[in-house]
């Protein structure tokens, strides 16, 4: 068996060509762009290049990236001015905070400052809540883009035994929530679960999200799984690639899987921001 592509980079500008429309749509009826202002605390290389990625994914669809670059030690309550700022500001539509911030920044203090109506990369309680109970809240990014990409390949979830390693609150967590609330059976695996590799093995599909290279094996898959690995660190995903590549069904490389989905997936609800406000302001 080998495992056919789960193409993120092909599933991403169809659905950037989509929201490049929508938001021709939107500065014709409003007269005005959509903003994404993105927050960077500090000078982390990785970061600076995350943000710069989706500042010229902003430009291809018409979007203004708003960029605002604060020294790294600025503290807590001064980041949360900052984003309280913005969540006040009329002209912006979405606020992307990049994380990871320093240690010393209280980080979660600082997403629930965001404005939940501005919380396109669905980081604050409210977020997580509404999506939890399907009430329309905007969806994490990374989740919601890997939820897309499975949508697009037509990969069945109700029914099906979905494995989760990780837990963390942006994307391990609410990628199960998304994927119970399409009926899959979900197991959660993390830094205490003992037998990984049991859990693995009875995995119909398998979200790899710890940042761990290849910490998971390709013989622990059950055959024909899917694989989703979220994961990326030294160039590589969670998952053991060739090994997985020859055990499952469909499989996610890294670079090129998951990671275009979760811009795709922010610049999505950027514009669907942008036409809430217009309706209710």
């Amino acid at each position: 068996m080998t495992a056919k592509i789960l193409d993120g980079r092909h599933v991403s500008s169809t659905i950037l060509d989509r929201v490049q429309k929508e938001v021709e749509e939107f500065v014709s009826d409003q007269g005005r762009v959509p903003v994404l202002a993105t927050v960077l605390v500090g000078d982390d290389p990785a970061s600076h290049t995350y943000v710069r990625m989706k500042a010229n994914r902003c430009a291809k669809v018409g979007m203004e990236s708003r960029r605002i670059e604060l020294d790294a030690t600025i503290t807590t309550d001064e980041l949360v001015e900052q984003i309280r700022q913005l969540s006040a500001d009329r002209a912006v539509d979405g606020i992307l905070l990049q994380h990871p911030v320093p240690d010393h920044i209280d980080e979660r203090a600082a997403f629930e400052a965001i404005a939940p109506s501005k919380d396109v990369d669905g980081v604050t309680r409210t977020s997580f809540a509404t999506m939890a109970f399907d009430e329309g809240g905007f969806e994490s990014a990374t989740p919601g883009g890997i939820m897309a990409l499975l949508d697009a390949y037509d990969i069945p979830l109700a029914g099906k035994h979905a494995v989760v390693v990780g837990r963390s609150p942006i994307l391990g967590k609410p990628v199960g929530m998304l994927l119970l609330a399409r009926d899959a059976t979900v197991t959660y695996c993390h830094s205490r679960t003992t037998g990984l590799a049991d859990h693995i093995a009875q995995a119909d599909i398998l979200v790899a999200a710890v940042g761990r290279p290849e910490l998971i094996r390709g013989e622990w898959l059950k055959p024909g799984a899917v694989v989703v690995d979220a994961g990326y660190a030294d160039d590589k995903g969670d998952v053991e690639y060739d090994s997985a590549a020859a055990r499952a069904s469909y499989i996610t490389p890294v670079p090129g899987g998951v990671g275009p989905m979760t811009i795709a997936t922010l610049l999505s609800q950027t514009i669907r921001a942008a036409r809430e406000h217009e309706a209710t302001s």
